[in-house]
């Protein structure tokens, strides 16, 4: 996990005492003319600006030497007239992920609303992220240490704060950059493990003995075509006098082949990120620990490789999952939802006030929202509560349907339902969702009693940047994870 270290001084970034032990500055500015007033003290700073051609756009930026500040090298990145938090924020991690060749980097946002700091420190933090565990030379030094010069006095608790959500994405980032080859199920439940050693969190893993004793037969399908076999972690933080439960699912294919339903080479590609939502929910549980947030917060990780073999699932098996549900697997290349079936299974048993999936599910998902927007599906209320927690985080999210008229699409002619259409593309990722439903359990034992409040996640798009663009390089993106923080924190108010 590598990203910069946060440290904030009050003291105006133009003084000669705050250029010292700095290797370069960063500022975010408006547009010249809305900016000038805030660059009194810094002589000539303007004028060297509107010579070079500074637009102060959003994300618009240029080095340049800063008039009497020893000669520091000064990026300069725009942030639009009237920078929002999710501006200021790509504008600053854009500058520190491209600022490169310095360890020491001083950071100011001089003509900016004081109340956007987390916004500004999130970016620094965030664009400062690097993972280079493979490279025989290492990519160009970013920024090691991050210094935050901002008006208002900031507390610890605040920089304590934006380090755990930093630290959560970072998190995320590492276990899906890791090369499946190092990473098979055991290995990500071992990393689990690790991860909350120093926390109040219970870690249960179901090896697959377990899993078979107490009928987990979605994981164990899917896994079976693999050497390595599935695993099930519980993950369980309950602070004493927590009044809400929040229960997390995450689909966690280390590897995913399509199993025999073969995935065509290109699409095969970049297939080790399939543990994208289970590396989230890990991240938050750490996250809300860490934090002593008074909500309890478990995870389910739903750990198999889907892989082609003389043992795995062939197209028209049936699985019995933890509820006794029958599934028909004409496609085993549409194996997350069948994990999750187990997951959502077993996180409905624990009774939490609500459950939240995550998963690179749909391919359908990209085609429908592009590679931004996560497809968020669910319960009303509960969609309503998420999409309120990613507006605050400022993260891309659009609610999507669960037609009641697509249900029949679900029936098997020898199981109880099917996890796949073959042959009919259309509401491909509502088809899923609706899947999923069936699986959310009752919040008591009466046959009428409603069904726990559920949100389903769908991250395919958005989990991954197919080019750098503001705080992530082309990669993982830890879609969600400041969502889910948001969500949680809101829970504990």
């Amino acid at each position: 996990m590598a990203y910069p270290e946060l440290s904030t001084s009050t003291v105006a970034l133009h003084s000669a005492d705050a250029q010292v032990d700095v290797d370069a500055i960063i500022l975010a500015l408006p547009p010249l003319g809305t900016a000038d007033a805030a660059l009194a003290d810094w002589p000539g700073l303007v004028d060297a600006l509107a010579g070079v051609g500074f637009t102060g756009s959003c994300g618009s930026s240029m080095r340049v030497f800063a008039p009497d500040a020893a000669a520091l090298p000064l990026v300069v990145v725009g942030t639009g007239a009237s920078p929002t938090p999710a501006a200021l924020r790509d504008a600053i991690g854009a500058a520190v992920r491209t600022t490169t060749g310095f360890a020491r980097v001083a950071i100011a946002a001089p003509a900016a609303d004081p109340a956007l700091w987390d916004a500004a420190a999130e970016g620094a933090l965030l664009g400062g992220y690097r993972f280079d565990d493979y490279k025989k030379t290492p990519a160009p030094i970013r920024a090691e240490h991050v210094r935050l010069h901002w008006s208002d006095a900031v507390d610890d608790v605040a920089v304590d704060r934006v380090r755990i959500t930093a630290a959560a994405v970072a998190t995320v980032k590492d276990l899906v950059a890791t090369p499946a080859q190092v990473q098979g199920p055991q290995d990500v439940a071992d990393r689990a493990i690790e991860a909350v050693a120093d926390l109040p969190v219970t870690v249960t893993v179901f090896d697959e003995v377990e899993l078979k004793s107490q009928g987990f037969g979605g994981i164990l399908g899917i896994g079976q075509g693999s050497d390595r076999p599935p695993r099930l972690v519980h993950l369980d933080y309950a602070p004493e006098g927590a009044t809400r439960h929040i229960s997390l699912v995450g689909k966690g294919i280390t590897f995913d082949t399509g199993g025999l339903s073969l995935k065509p080479p290109a699409s095969m590609v970049g297939m080790k990120f399939d543990m994208a939502g289970a590396a989230t929910v890990l991240a938050v549980v750490r996250a809300a620990a860490e934090r002593e947030l008074p909500v309890r917060v478990s995870a389910w990780l739903c750990l198999a490789e889907n892989m082609p073999s003389g043992r795995a699932l062939r197209p028209g098996d049936v699985v019995t999952i933890a509820d006794g549900t029958s599934v028909e697997v004409p496609n085993t290349d549409a194996e997350g939802r069948v994990v999750l079936a187990d997951g959502l299974v077993a996180a409905s048993r624990t009774r939490p006030d609500l459950i939240v999936d995550v998963a690179t599910l749909t391919g359908a998902i990209v085609v429908a929202l592009g590679n931004r927007h996560t497809g968020v599906m669910g319960d009303d209320d509960a969609v309503a509560e998420y999409l309120a927690a990613a507006e605050r985080a400022d993260e891309l999210a659009w609610h999507l349907p669960l037609p009641s008229y697509m249900e029949d699409e679900l029936d098997s002619p020898i199981a109880d339902l099917q996890n796949a259409k073959i042959g009919d593309t259309a509401g491909g990722s509502l088809f899923a969702g609706l899947f999923l439903q069936r699986f959310v359990g009752r919040t008591s034992d009466e046959p009428d009693a409603p069904r726990i409040p559920w949100v389903h996640l769908d991250i395919a798009g958005s989990g991954t940047a197919k080019s750098p663009s503001g705080v992530n390089d082309k990669g993982p993106t830890a879609a969600t994870v400041r969502s889910l923080i948001a969500l949680i924190e809101e829970a504990a108010q």
